[in-house]
């Protein structure tokens, strides 16, 4: 199961020691699997690793095991805190909407497994929050993601879905954070 990782060397003191937290974004897919690993106040972020999981056999089963290995991998070198992961949307094939649904559930049992909470946002609030319009393409998205994370660095879309997620995250959760919502 290959690893595609790529990480930051920017260091910043604008995140003081427990009033940040590191969050996993996870863009789940049978083949390949994106993940993003930033650390938010909930007003600024900071890119920390990227990287896609991207699965080897032709059975299906044995893809499942390369997406919680590699997410496995991806948590013990990050240690996130928290984890957003994408939800399943209504795909025109059922086959592939289950198998979505699928590579998904791997992916979060390996977060739970490592006792994280997991939370879940559908790509159309994600674009909501980062671009402004649920409808937007995915190089919308990407776009955006670099210039709210100061990365430059090439990425693949499964890649910026994944730090959309982490950032929608931080913004959501952070703002709830703030109102009282959560302790």
């Amino acid at each position: 199961m290959p690893i595609s990782p790529r990480k930051s060397s920017r260091r910043s003191s604008e995140f003081r020691a427990g009033m940040s937290i590191r969050i996993l974004g996870i863009d789940p897919g049978s083949r390949v699997t994106g993940y993003g690993v930033i650390v938010s106040d909930g007003r600024h972020s900071r890119y920390v690793a990227s990287g896609c999981v991207r699965t080897t056999g032709e059975a299906f089963p044995d893809r499942l095991g390369d997406i919680f290995r590699g997410i496995a991998a991806v948590l013990e070198e990050h240690q996130p805190q928290q984890v957003a992961v994408e939800q399943v949307f209504v795909a025109r094939n059922a086959g592939s909407a289950l198998k979505l649904g699928q590579a998904r559930g791997a992916a979060i049992v390996a977060a739970v497994n490592h006792g994280l909470p997991v939370f879940e946002y559908s790509p159309r609030s994600v674009k909501q929050a980062l671009v402004g319009s649920g409808a937007a393409e995915k190089e919308q998205v990407q776009h955006m993601i670099r210039i709210l994370l100061g990365c430059q660095a090439k990425m693949s879309l499964d890649e910026s879905d994944a730090l959309g997620l982490a950032l929608c995250h931080a913004h959501s959760h952070m703002n709830l954070q703030r109102l009282g919502g959560l302790a």
